[in-house]
């Protein structure tokens, strides 16, 4: 094996911009971004054709939804820039700030809630875009759910966002029927029938609206949507489950601002080294939601 040429001052500035160094060579992954996993067919192209002209072929997805294309030799990331830049596309996603968003395929799921897409697009251009040069304590990552089925684990992200459908329900036409097809229909067993009409445990209901429409006397025709949220979530070497606000959101608008002042708390408020998970419990949850909901 030939001597390793790559400064370790090189191989910092090149990780800023996405690169990767290959372990014991002058080689490196690079970090295409997506936005939350969604490329154009030609932006696949692309990026098969830079793999084969400037890596070694392979293609690779990060558990964030980025693309990693490897064994690019370190002379040739500026030219592998400006040949992936045709299609738009660019390499990131490292370092101390807000990290691309993770969106599970809520908008065409059968159990989707919300469009998941559209959000994560707007919380990649407003955070991640806007934010890129907010240095932050430690790394701040962002996960979108479409429903409570949490196949993203947005609770397990520094902020995670879960999609909600708050069931309406209108005891006056409840016949108390006793096969309730919405008791039926309810994965969490929050629904049930007393005293000849039909309740909701507040406390059981996920809020996954799959009782809704359910019922032949439209007992819940109809349900809000909403936006539940969740701070201080992580996984790796350690892992800590995120806590969820005490309030569920109906405007997105809202429920955006509260990221915003998530970020913010975090970057006023953390220690340098610490991830937001280790903030709140040295600040306590209490005090941190009140915070972001004052």
């Amino acid at each position: 094996m030939s001597a390793l040429t790559v400064s370790k001052e090189d191989e910092a500035r090149v990780k800023g911009m996405g690169f990767l160094n290959n372990r014991g060579t002058d080689l490196f992954s690079a970090r295409v971004l997506t936005v939350n996993g969604k490329v154009t067919a030609a932006q696949h192209r692309c990026m098969a054709e830079a793999a084969e002209k400037f890596g070694n072929g392979n293609l690779l997805y990060t558990t964030r939804l980025s693309v990693e294309i490897q064994g690019i030799p370190y002379d040739k990331i500026e030219e592998f820039q400006q040949f992936i830049a045709k299609e738009g596309l660019v390499t990131g996603g490292t370092g101390a700030k807000v990290r691309p968003v993770v969106s599970c395929k809520g908008t065409t799921c059968q159990y989707g809630l919300l469009d998941s897409y559209a959000i994560s697009e707007e919380i990649y251009k407003r955070f991640y875009e806007g934010y890129r040069n907010v240095a932050l304590p430690h790394k701040f990552k962002i996960a979108v759910g479409g429903c409570p089925n949490n196949c993203v684990k947005p609770n397990l992200n520094d902020v995670g966002i879960i999609g909600q459908k708050i069931p309406q329900v209108d005891t006056d036409v409840c016949k108390g029927c006793k096969k309730c097809a919405i008791e039926a229909a309810c994965p969490n067993k929050a629904a049930k029938v007393v005293d000849g009409k039909i309740q909701i445990d507040k406390d059981t209901c996920r809020h996954c609206g799959r009782c809704v429409g359910k019922c032949l006397f439209h007992t819940i025709e109809d349900g809000t949507y909403g936006y539940k949220i969740y701070i201080g979530g992580r996984w790796g070497k350690k892992v800590s489950k995120g806590r969820s606000l005490s309030k569920i959101f109906t405007s997105k608008d809202e429920a955006l601002d509260v990221i915003e002042k998530a970020i913010l708390f975090f970057r006023d408020n953390g220690i340098k080294g610490e991830r937001f998970a280790e903030t709140i419990e040295r600040i306590g949850f209490e005090n941190v939601e009140k915070q972001l909901l004052g």
